[in-house]
């Protein structure tokens, strides 16, 4: 068993976390100090904030000022999600250093999400993806239900492979490979991560796990064992799938890292600073934190 001696953790609360957050649009200054007290935690990579229609993700209508709020930190990666064109060039009249497209590998989750197949949604990407890259602009893409569909049951990971492998060939330098509705387990996993390593170099792979049923810790595991080193995660537990009956969360970054920290696998990340951010983001939202970890330290 080799774990990697280094891992690069993305962090989603900013933009995956705030996206669905009921109740009242978040004020931007509340977001501005979220991205910039995670940079202090040592985090390189943060996704903060989504260019999408106001009219569908209300809590991202203020993306721009977020994004020209923050304190931007040396060293770290600011970046955004653009689904289409006109994101993108939102994105980049705010200064992203990174973007995002989303796809899924499952035809009736895309049909809900989006209206359209997997191969339509992959043919809106491709102007989005050249154009990013005429302005020097990385971009990642994201496959989503990876392991099971709200509406299909569970993904066949072949179907995974060839989504992920169609977004690498179109230009998205890394495939973050979403468990979106947290059915997975450590097995299902590895099932899945080799179906799509033989497709994508897995150097070219994250993983990006829900913790609906409480598995995210042990497929993560699962994955880091396999090779795997970029995990997507989002501070405190915060976020969720709007289409999904009970995808309440994802993983929170607290958790992720005091494992890692147990593997001897070096993030740069500073534990007791990102739980005091979870503290404070979730004191904002007037509820605890959803990390066992940031609750178990008892920091404020």
């Amino acid at each position: 068993m080799a774990f990697p001696t280094h891992l690069r953790l993305f962090e989603m609360g900013a933009r995956d976390g705030l996206q669905n957050e009921p109740g009242a649009v978040i004020d931007t200054a509340i977001k501005i100090e979220l991205i910039n007290r995670l940079s202090e935690c040592g985090l390189r990579h943060i996704e903060a904030a989504s260019f999408v229609s106001p009219k569908w993700v209300p809590q991202m209508g203020d993306a721009a000022a977020v994004m020209n709020g923050i304190n931007r930190k040396a060293g770290v990666t600011y970046s955004a999600l653009t689904p289409n064109l006109q994101g993108l060039e939102g994105a980049i009249a705010a200064g992203a250093d990174e973007v995002a497209v989303f796809g899924a590998a499952s035809e009736a989750f895309t049909q809900k999400n989006i209206n359209c197949s997997i191969s339509e949604s992959l043919e809106r990407f491709a102007p989005v993806i050249e154009r990013a890259q005429a302005c020097n602009i990385r971009v990642r893409g994201y496959v989503s239900t990876v392991m099971g569909c709200p509406y299909e049951g569970e993904t066949d990971p072949a179907q995974v492979a060839a989504v992920s492998r169609e977004l690498l060939d179109m230009g998205c330098y890394e495939i973050s490979l979403g468990d979106t509705i947290g059915t997975g387990t450590p097995l299902k996993a590895k099932q899945m991560l080799e179906a799509v390593s033989k497709q994508v170099p897995i150097e070219k792979l994250a993983a990006h796990f829900h913790d609906t049923y409480g598995q995210a810790l042990a497929n993560l595991y699962a994955v880091i064992e396999e090779g795997i080193a970029v995990i997507d995660a989002s501070v405190a537990g915060l976020g969720g799938c709007p289409y999904a009956k009970g995808a309440s969360g994802n993983v929170a970054t607290e958790d992720v890292l005091y494992m890692l920290n147990g593997l001897g696998i070096d993030t740069g990340v500073d534990l007791e600073k990102l739980a005091q951010t979870g503290h404070w983001i979730t004191a904002q939202l007037g509820r605890t934190s959803g990390s066992k970890v940031a609750l178990a330290i008892g920091c404020q």
